[in-house]
């Protein structure tokens, strides 16, 4: 029992410092994103977006857009996206014309990177607006 007990802590401290292997703090996301849409409680405009790790034993994100000249940092928690991930993707839910960034995919990995919603994002919900999911897919440099 003690074994069992000392193996579920080492599993669970090196867990994530697996998971921020796969996007690393040097590698990062790259997409093309034709629509402005909401990371946390900031707006990004629409245009290039690039998304990597702030360090590789943190889950805090930089999403920068390049063509707006504008940067953010966003936290995130890891979770197992539904299947896998066979590409890098974005993946936002939009309600209406409304965009929010809710997870980042990487390639390869069984992990992902998801953005807790904000403000704006639950009160849509909490008015029931019809919710849809829009993924882009994205390079990794």
């Amino acid at each position: 029992m003690k074994y069992a007990a000392r193996m579920l802590a080492i599993a669970a401290v090196i867990t994530p410092l697996l998971a921020s292997a796969q996007l690393g703090s040097q590698r990062k996301i790259v997409a093309q994103v034709p629509f402005e849409f909401h990371a946390g409680n900031k707006i990004v405009p629409a245009g290039k977006c690039t998304v990597q790790l702030v360090s590789p034993d943190s889950t805090t994100l930089t999403i920068r857009n390049s063509d707006a000249k504008m940067a953010l940092f966003a936290g995130s928690r890891m979770d197992t996206p539904p299947k896998g991930s066979t590409a890098n993707m974005l993946v936002f839910h939009r309600y209406g014309a409304r965009y929010f960034l809710s997870e980042i995919r990487v390639a390869g990995s069984s992990f992902s990177y998801r953005l807790p919603e904000s403000t704006n994002e639950l009160e849509l919900r909490a008015q029931n607006v019809p919710v849809s999911e829009q993924i882009l897919l994205a390079q990794r440099y």
